[in-house]
């Protein structure tokens, strides 16, 4: 037979059969519903094929196949009955992969680059896997609040034991060739250019009878091979990892350990229903909605990024101007990902702090395997640090990270614009000054935005590309390309004090203050917090960020937004910085931190601080989770829209997403926007009115009154 579709191609050629995935029109292989169609049509015709004794499963992208199509979801997923998406997903397994699993000879997947979701399912119900040593596989389901269902909770723990299917499964991770070997789920790993070869060495052994493919269909179509103990034992010490280990709010890990648990004792088609049926669940709960918006909207806001920076050839140097742990993160960052940068500071006990963090953070990957020491030589390599500007004039893009006081800033800036070429791009990695009030002190303000980065550099991915007043659509594009280049999510926002993120995250913080002034203990109100789903409690966060920090960046937004942001009182971040605890970065605030043997620093109460906080509380007071959130949720909510209103975020999608890898909003919630459509407008707007009485933090803004009052969406 011959089949020649629009995702699927199939060819013979002396009895062995060539299905190769080859989506047209798009970069990667993925199971939308045409790839299933054409699939399905496959597999009924290499059923009655009776002149073919093998079948190779293959791919003509770089990639095997990705997944499903996430873009589809929504059109199975908003039916109206959990029962119509159970039926559907066990109509695609018995129509579709158990035909392939059955066909009538042996069959291999090769697997020549990722293999995720559905695409690594295809994999496994092929009876023999040979991989590329640079491919991955992978179950990345439980990310989006579901499981595999294309039969992955069926078939992995029949081929590898139930405990490593957990572990697969509901860890939601990509694993390299090495990893998958080791526990048997591929059969074979060699170099890329021979990996035809093996799969069709493979192929002609299993129909030669030299390896007994039928045994292995039997192993996978029945129950597990575990008697009732062992079976206890592998899922209720993988049930326990996974509650341990699982993100907070993500309900999909430990539902994929149950649902394998569930039908461990089923036959292939039974256990198919079951997976089915945990499936639908999932995908009518609001966790999975939410993980599933925010996946689509991730590939919006990079789409939206490659928009901007289209217009902009890479920069192939860059200058960082102020080293410490935030120049050095950047430079590491650069320098990391290909594009050398020059590291300028006043001081040599800087130039030293930031080569040591980036020395530290290349040093880790070393030790982890996840780098060679000559690679991380040469990347070392591409940092230049220096105490002059030499060189500075060959920069296509500089990063100012000096101190943040607009007056040191100004007169850097001003100096830096005389040593550079006259289209050399200049940016500052101010958290709150306004970029337009720093562009003052420039001769050419068009070349001139914010570049604002995350703190730690490394592992924030969020960077706010500002525009200023005077700001180019060149100095935009430039800025977003050397963004995207380094890795990180850049987001285009509008000028304001603290711009976009720091300006919603310091209503949050106005929020936490006031708590601690009328008595709130700042153990409760943490613990409330990280039970909501932040990674961390704003106590603690505060402590992360540097109290002295916080209250610099406070005064500056108390000074943009003093009606709601300016504090009649001495607050707390205040009494303890006057007390000389600064955080984490000198081992006290609000929590006291100490290395543990190990040298990871951990934090621990200190009953000292209450008592520096007595005098300037009015008295102590307990409050409920229920209030605690609302206090911090509905100001950084309201905050969020009045950033929509004034036009700083381009949208409420936009806004989701920079509080997401900006300051780790929690993921299952959706986001700020997310979290209020999620709870109803009108509803919301209720909510806040009840604490109308704390003042204009608490004061829905005209425009979501309206909103609510017609019904209307904030992703409108």
């Amino acid at each position: 037979m011959t089949y020649q579709g629009k995702a699927i191609t199939v060819t013979v050629n002396e009895g062995i059969a060539t299905l190769t995935f080859d989506l047209q029109g798009e970069s990667v292989n993925k199971f939308n519903q045409l790839t299933l169609r054409e699939l399905q049509e496959v597999g009924q015709q290499l059923t009655t094929d009776k002149t073919i004794k093998g079948l190779l499963v293959t791919s003509a992208k770089n990639v095997f196949i990705v997944g499903a199509d996430i873009t589809e979801f929504g059109e199975l997923f908003d039916n109206n009955e959990e029962a119509v998406i159970a039926e559907q997903v066990y109509k695609v397994n018995t129509e579709i992969f158990n035909v392939i699993e059955d066909l009538p000879f042996p069959i291999v997947s090769v697997i020549n680059g990722l293999a995720l979701g559905g695409g690594f399912e295809m994999c496994l119900a092929t009876d023999y896997r040979v991989m590329a040593s640079t491919a991955q596989v992978g179950f990345p389901e439980v990310n989006l609040g579901i499981i595999p269902g294309y039969g992955g909770t069926v078939r992995t723990p029949r081929i590898i034991g139930g405990d490593n299917a957990v572990e697969w499964i509901s860890g939601g991770k990509q694993y390299k060739a090495p990893a998958a070997l080791a526990v048997g789920i591929v059969d074979a790993v060699v170099e890329p250019e021979l990996l035809n070869e093996a799969a069709m060495d493979l192929l002609q052994k299993a129909i030669a009878g030299d390896f007994d493919y039928q045994q292995r269909r039997t192993e996978k179509c029945g129950p597990q091979l575990l008697d009732d103990i062992e079976l206890m034992m592998a899922y209720t010490t993988g049930k326990a990892m996974v509650s341990q280990q699982s993100p907070k709010g993500m309900i999909a890990p430990i539902t994929a350990a149950k649902t394998m648990e569930k039908h461990a004792k089923l036959s292939r088609d039974e256990a198919l229903k079951i997976e089915g049926q945990q499936i639908a669940k999932l995908a009518k709960t609001e966790v999975s909605r939410n993980l599933i918006n925010l996946y689509l909207a991730d590939q919006v806001l990079i789409k939206t990024a490659k928009t901007y920076a289209s217009g902009s050839a890479p920069v192939s140097q860059a200058a960082v101007l102020g080293a410490g742990i935030m120049g050095g993160g950047i430079a590491y960052q650069s320098a990391s990902t290909g594009t050398p940068i020059i590291m300028k500071d006043i001081a040599q006990a800087g130039i030293d702090m930031g080569m040591s963090e980036a020395g530290s953070l290349l040093a880790k990957r070393v030790s982890r395997g996840r780098l060679t020491p000559e690679a991380m030589a040469d990347t070392l390599s591409k940092i230049t640090p220096t105490l002059s500007y030499e060189g500075i004039d060959a920069a296509e893009l500089v990063v100012e990270a000096v101190v943040e006081n607009a007056k040191v800033k100004k007169a850097v800036l001003s100096e830096l614009e005389n040593l550079v070429s006259a289209d050399t791009i200049i940016t500052s990695n101010t958290s709150t000054i306004p970029i337009s009030e720093l562009a003052g002190a420039l001769k050419r303000p068009e070349n001139f935005c914010g570049m604002h980065f995350f703190n730690p550099v490394h592992r924030m991915p969020l960077v706010e590309i500002i525009r200023g007043e005077k700001t180019s659509e060149q100095a935009i594009a430039r800025t977003v390309s050397f963004a995207l280049a380094m890795g990180k999510k850049p987001v285009v926002v509008n000028d304001c004090p603290g711009f976009l993120v720091n300006r919603i995250l310091f209503a949050y913080f106005a929020g936490f203050v006031a708590l601690l002034k009328e008595g709130a203990d700042f153990l409760a109100v943490d613990k409330a917090a990280e039970k909501f789903g932040w990674p961390m409690g704003p106590a603690y966060l505060i402590d992360v960020v540097g109290i002295d920090t916080g209250v610099h960046a406070g005064a500056v937004m108390a000074e943009g937004f003093p009606d709601r942001m300016k504090q009649e009182y001495t607050t707390g971040m205040e009494v303890l910085l006057e007390n000389s605890r600064l955080g984490e970065k000198n081992g006290k605030g609000f929590y006291s931190y100490e290395a543990d043997k190990r040298g990871k620093v951990r934090k621990t109460y200190d009953e000292s601080v209450r008592a520096l906080l007595a005098p300037h509380v009015d008295s102590p007071k307990e409050f409920s989770e229920e209030e605690i959130i609302d206090r911090l949720m509905i100001p950084l909510c309201l905050e969020s829209i009045r950033c929509l209103d004034d036009n700083i975020a381009d949208n409420a999608t936009e806004l989701d997403m920079a509080l997401l890898y900006g300051v780790g909003f929690p993921i299952f919630r959706g986001g700020a926007m997310r979290y209020v459509e999620n709870m109803g407008l009108a509803t919301f707007v209720a909510k806040a009115d009840q604490y109308q009485h704390l003042g204009p933090l608490f004061h829905p803004t005209d425009s979501l009154r309206q909103l609510a009052a017609s019904n209307g969406s904030l992703f409108a």
